[in-house]
């Protein structure tokens, strides 16, 4: 999937009251009787590139076949959906279903403008994967469904490991260490592209350390960069930079690190899997070279931390055929259609049962084993600000790069960073 998964950003400021806005859920006063929905057509924004044409087409003729409604599939632009879809839960007529990136769900949660899934969570979702649908709960309320989630893998070059005399890929942290390492000794292969700011793989180890990166301070939210196990993410981080010659005050898309990787001399990168497409793209001859391996954690029995990002599948508070709507989740979100989507996308599904429609997918079998252990940026509505630009978690990696203690770092973005959570920009 040659696409970014938009993790919570731009919603501070944006959001409108939509609360008053929502509905009863009697779809205008009918119910399904013999004759189910006919007549009803059910709109669904899907966002482009999340749900191939066929699996559209099969699900909306098995919708259709079960409540006699049809479904009206609407793709949608990740650039600008927030404003978008902000302004269209205010509406008279909002999408019935929607998808939404899993870190924006709190935000909308928030305002009033998701229905509550209760009776879906209980009717289909008892086998959901935890960490999957951790972002569809807000205030201990189910307000969407995880669909899917995607996560970081190592990308690396068979030839060059091989070159240097390493015949297995690493299972633990230190190993992959070593292996580095060894690439770097014995041959003229930068061992790692890692640039100073690829700061979702440091949200991973972050993750992986069993850290936060807010905490409460009485009723607000603050940083939580100073905390130890925060330090312990970034020194791991520190420590494998060191053997990249990437450039510490950029991110892996200054410049595409999969166009560096293109260039045969690089070892490895920490990446989505659809990076390696850029790779080929740019050198069609790299692509028999070209392997896939979970990011190792510290011991063999448990991968490296690593962030989710996703998309959820949501119900409109104001939409007029709710009963309708979670009809349509429980057909799209079966394990016939789940499982669809996951081997047709090579994303993770929502059912770690459903994780064998990965298989002959090397890139998603890679990250597959990793998403148990994963997890998210804060899911709180303030968190949106963090991240934009200019983004104080990668000035924080920056200055630890360039020889900050972890502490020093944690506050000099302090400020920034609160003043972000309190939204006073």
């Amino acid at each position: 999937m040659k696409r970014k998964l938009i993790a919570a950003i731009g919603i501070a400021g944006m959001m409108v009251s939509i609360a008053a806005c929502g509905g009863d859920s009697d779809d205008d006063g009918k119910k399904a009787g013999a004759d189910g929905y006919a007549g009803e057509t059910l709109t669904v924004w899907v966002m482009d590139g999340s749900s191939p044409d066929q699996w559209q087409k099969d699900v909306a003729a098995e919708f259709e076949k079960k409540t006699k409604a049809k479904v009206k599939f609407e793709v949608q632009q990740w650039n600008g959906i927030q404003q978008k879809l902000t302004t269209a839960l205010s509406e008279e007529n909002p999408p019935d279903v929607f998808e939404i990136g899993n870190t924006q769900t709190p935000a909308y949660a928030k305002t009033g403008g998701l229905a509550e899934l209760a009776d879906l969570k209980s009717s289909i979702g008892a086998d959901w994967s935890e960490t999957l649908n951790e972002s569809s709960v807000f205030e201990g309320k189910q307000y969407a469904a995880p669909w899917f989630v995607v996560n970081r893998v190592v990308v690396y070059n068979k030839k060059i490991w091989a070159d240097a005399g390493i015949k297995e890929t690493p299972k633990t942290r230190d190993e992959f260490y070593n292996d580095l390492k060894t690439i770097g000794e014995k041959t003229e292969a930068e061992p790692i592209y890692l640039p100073g700011q690829n700061w979702y793989h440091f949200v991973g180890l972050a993750i992986g350390e069993g850290a936060e990166l807010v905490k409460k301070d009485g009723d607000k939210y603050v940083s939580n960069l100073d905390d130890p196990k925060i330090a312990a993410a970034m020194e791991t981080y520190k420590k494998f930079q060191s053997l990249s010659k990437a450039p510490k005050d950029k991110d892996e898309a200054t410049p595409q690190q999969g166009e560096v990787f293109a260039n045969g001399k690089t070892g490895a990168f920490i990446g989505m899997g659809w990076e390696a497409g850029i790779a080929i793209e740019a050198n069609p001859k790299i692509e028999k070279d070209i392997g896939y391996f979970t990011i190792p954690g510290e011991t063999a029995d448990k991968p490296e931390g690593v962030f989710l990002g996703g998309s959820n599948l949501a119900v409109a508070a104001g939409s007029k055929k709710q009963d309708l709507a979670k009809e349509f989740l429980k057909i799209a979100l079966s394990d016939k259609n789940e499982g669809a989507l996951a081997k047709a996308n090579g994303v993770i599904p929502n059912k770690d049962a459903l994780q064998s429609n990965l298989k002959g997918n090397a890139a998603a079998e890679a990250a597959a084993p990793a998403a148990a252990g994963g997890g998210t940026t804060p899911l709180i509505p303030e968190w949106a600000a963090v991240e934009n630009a200019p983004n104080p978690i990668k000035t924080y990696m920056t200055a630890v790069l360039k020889g900050k203690s972890p502490a020093e770092a944690a506050k000099q973005v302090e400020d920034e960073f609160n003043k972000r959570l309190s939204q006073q920009q």
